[in-house]
C-alpha cells in the first residue's frame, strides 16, 4: 500500500489560502500561439504535444462536440474566447509532488475554527439539512464536513474558466480520455441551459461549484434541493446540499451508518489483510479474533457488522476499522486522508 500524495495546492485550496485564478495570471487567447513555460513545454514534448498545435485541437474538440449533439450555438459561445492556460499544466503536474503524514493533514485541514464555523453552519441550515437527510438517509454532518472541505462552505470555488481549463488538461495528454469526457459533460451543462459561459467557473481541474463537482458527476448526480426547477450548484446552498447527499446516496451510503473507528493492531499484524477491496472486509468479531483491539473510550461496532482495516501511513502511525460509509466516501475522493477526514470533521460538528 503506497502512502497517499497529498497535492498541497488542494490543502491550500481547504484552508482558504489558494486562489484558482490569481491575479496577474496570463492566459493566452488561441487566436495567437499559446506561450508555454519551460516545464510546461517539458511535460507537452513529452505527450508528444506543440503548444502551436492548441488551435487546431480545439476544432477538433469543436468537431466532437457536433458529433456528441451539442449546438452550434453552444459550440460557438463556449469556445469564442478558449485559450491555453499554462498553470493548469503546472497545477497537474505538482500534484504528486510533496508527501506528508494523517496527523499532519488533518492538524492542517480541521482547525478549531473551521469546526466552529461548520457547527454554526450546521445550525443556520438545520432545516433544509434535515429534509434532505429524511429523503436520502444521508447524515446532515456529513453533507456540512463535504461543503467544507470542499470549498471553505462555498468560499472557495475556483476562478478558472472551466472550458479553458478542460480544454488545455485534454490537450495535454496525459489523461486525454477523462479531461475529454468531462469538457463534452461542461459543454452539455451549457447546451442544457444550467449556467452561462461566463459563470462556468471552477477549479484548475475542472471541478465547479461548492461541492467541487466535475462536470459529468454534476450531469449525473446534480439534485433540485428546493424544487425551484433549477440545479445550482454554486449559489443554491439547497441544491449543494441535495446534489452532495444524492451523490452518497446513489453510491451506496448507509444510512444512519457510522465511517469508522480507531483501532490498534496486534503485533505483527499482517499488512496485507489491510485495504478497503470487497474480500478484504471481515465482520468485527473476526478482527477481534485475530487480536485487534479498540481504544479506550470509542464506541465499539455491533459484532456482525462488516468492516475492513487501513493504515493509511503503512503501519508507520494510525489504524483504523472503517465501515460501508467511508467506501462511500472513496467514491468522491480515492484518498484515504481526504474520507478520514470527512469522518473526523462530521464527528466533530455531530458532537
Amino acid at each position: 500500500m503506497n502512502t497517499p500524495a497529498i497535492c498541497l495546492t488542494v490543502i491550500a485550496l481547504m484552508l482558504g489560502s489558494y486562489t484558482a485564478s490569481p491575479l496577474g495570471a496570463q492566459t493566452q487567447s488561441i487566436v495567437n500561439p499559446p506561450k508555454a513555460s519551460q516545464s510546461a513545454a517539458t511535460t507537452l514534448a513529452q505527450q508528444g504535444r506543440d503548444p502551436n498545435e492548441f488551435p487546431a485541437y480545439i476544432e477538433t474538440l469543436k468537431a466532437q462536440a457536433r458529433l456528441q449533439g451539442i449546438s452550434d450555438s453552444t459550440i460557438n459561445s463556449a469556445f469564442a474566447n478558449v485559450h491555453f492556460v499554462d498553470r493548469v499544466i503546472k497545477s497537474d503536474q505538482n500534484q504528486l509532488e510533496k508527501k506528508i503524514m494523517l496527523d499532519e493533514y488533518l492538524a492542517r485541514v480541521i482547525t478549531p475554527q473551521k469546526i466552529e464555523q461548520a457547527r454554526i453552519q450546521y445550525q443556520q441550515h438545520q432545516n433544509e439539512l434535515n429534509a434532505i437527510s429524511q429523503r436520502t438517509g444521508v447524515q446532515s454532518q456529513y453533507i456540512v464536513a463535504l461543503w467544507a472541505m470542499e470549498s471553505h462552505f462555498g468560499e472557495i470555488q475556483g476562478k478558472e474558466d472551466i472550458i479553458s481549463a478542460l480544454s488545455t488538461l485534454a490537450f495535454e495528454g496525459r489523461r486525454e480520455a477523462f479531461f475529454t469526457k468531462e469538457l463534452m459533460a461542461s459543454l452539455q451543462i451549457l447546451d442544457q441551459g444550467h449556467i452561462t459561459k461566463d459563470e462556468l467557473k471552477g477549479s484548475w481541474a475542472g471541478a465547479m461549484g461548492q461541492n467541487q463537482f466535475m462536470p459529468s458527476s454534476y450531469l449525473r448526480y446534480g439534485a433540485d434541493g428546493d424544487g425551484d426547477g433549477k440545479i445550482d450548484i454554486w449559489k443554491d446552498t439547497s441544491d449543494v446540499f441535495a446534489s452532495t447527499a444524492n451523490y452518497l446516496e446513489t453510491e451506496g451510503w448507509k444510512a444512519d451508518g457510522r465511517w469508522g473507528t480507531e483501532i490498534v493492531l496486534p503485533e505483527g499484524f499482517d499488512s496485507m489483510l489491510a485495504g478497503t477491496k470487497t474480500e478484504q472486509g471481515r465482520t468485527v468479531s473476526q478482527w477481534q479474533k485475530l487480536g485487534v483491539t479498540f481504544k479506550a473510550g470509542t464506541q465499539q461496532p455491533a459484532s456482525t457488522q462488516k468492516s475492513w482495516i487501513i493504515t493509511p501511513d503503512d503501519n508507520l502511525g494510525r489504524s483504523f476499522l472503517v465501515f460501508n460509509n467511508f467506501r462511500t466516501i472513496m467514491h468522491w475522493n480515492r484518498s484515504y486522508y481526504f474520507a478520514i477526514s470527512i469522518g473526523a470533521m462530521a464527528d466533530a460538528i455531530a458532537q
